[in-house]
């Protein structure tokens, strides 16, 4: 959830009675006050926008600028004034995840992560041995990993890229009909496979698509499907 926008979000007598652990609350790194000043606001304003007194977990976007014992100081401070629960992280190095835990507890990572796009597999590896849960962003890469369409993963035009490309589609879609899936649902069912920290909160426009992701959880891929997912070209 992304509540820090131009249209604020407010809650209705509906959804203030959400139970607060379900509730997840992330702020955007883009425009977002940053330091010890402008942390306070990014992390209660999603929360008083939406009813709650308290915040599940609050991520907000790591501002690179900004000294990480600054950013994390003040979360740390609404976490013990009980104004949020837990802490995660958005697009940080392992060596950055390692500073932030020894300053606050980490309860989440979220990187961009998906097949085709493995670049903070060492992250993954830190949040496994920490026990804190990885949020793959662009769990299908930007929908490129569904419905048989594979744009370039690597941001290139070239014939490495197309290449890399084709090879994910021909694999995708035969376990795909071998196992009766969409290509998308096998890109999921491979994140659930590959670790137990990866959470992937794919979005969704119906509930039939909400449906379709989350039967993801009940394809058992074999230890041949998933070698032949792991060789693919990415950019790990």
């Amino acid at each position: 959830m992304n509540p820090v926008t131009a249209n604020p979000v407010t809650a209705d007598p509906e959804t203030a009675d959400t139970p607060v652990d379900a509730l997840t609350v992330g702020t955007p790194p883009v425009g977002a006050p940053a330091g010890r000043t402008g942390f306070p606001l990014g992390g209660e304003l999603p929360v008083r926008r939406l009813g709650f007194g308290t915040g599940g977990l609050v991520g907000p976007g790591y501002d690179h600028g900004v000294p990480m014992a600054d950013q994390l100081g003040t979360l740390r401070e609404l976490q013990q004034e009980g104004k949020i629960r837990h802490i995660g992280l958005d697009s940080v190095s392992a060596a950055e995840l390692t500073q932030a835990q020894e300053l606050a507890p980490i309860a989440s990572v979220q990187n961009r992560y998906n097949l085709l796009d493995r670049a903070s597999e060492d992250v993954l590896k830190l949040c496994e041995q920490r026990g804190t849960a990885f949020l793959p962003w662009f769990p299908l890469g930007n929908g490129s990993l569904t419905a048989g369409g594979h744009g370039p993963q690597n941001g290139g035009e070239g014939g490495g890229a197309k290449d890399a490309d084709a090879d994910a589609g021909t694999v995708l879609s035969t376990l795909a009909a071998r196992h009766g899936a969409t290509t998308g649902q096998i890109a999921l069912a491979w994140l659930l496979h590959h670790s137990p920290a990866l959470l992937p909160t794919p979005g969704t426009g119906s509930p039939a698509h909400l449906d379709e992701n989350l039967a993801a959880a009940g394809i058992a891929l074999s230890a041949a499907d998933l070698s032949q997912l792991d060789q693919l070209p990415g950019t790990a």
